[in-house]
């Protein structure tokens, strides 16, 4: 039993879903060794990117969303706290990390 059309449902989730199992792929794929690779820290800075993206442009429509904005302050903490681990380990892999996304130093 539908509370509304199927239509509507299909709408409702192809919206819902901005980051497909497919996106993340081509994102491990492009930054990481390889698709398989989730766990490299390129990959994963790269994925938070793409997240933090997404979330800030729904926080510009959404000024009063404090849930999505807790969400987001998260999200760059552990981006940044990446990017540090990064900077220590290996600092080649963090310029050209930081080179490839735009991200600011």
């Amino acid at each position: 039993m539908y509370f509304c059309s199927p239509k509507k449902l299909e709408i409702r989730k192809s919206k819902s879903m901005y980051l497909t199992a497919e996106k993340k792929r081509e994102i491990f794929e492009k930054y990481g060794s390889s698709e398989q690779d989730t766990g490299s820290a390129e990959g994963q800075i790269a994925l938070f990117t793409y997240r933090i993206q997404h979330l800030t442009e729904h926080l510009k429509k959404n000024r009063k969303d404090l849930f999505t904005q807790r969400s987001l302050i998260r999200l760059v903490g552990k981006r940044r706290k990446l990017l540090d681990y990064l900077k220590e380990k290996d600092i080649e892999r963090y310029r050209e990390i930081i080179k490839q996304l735009g991200l600011r130093k």
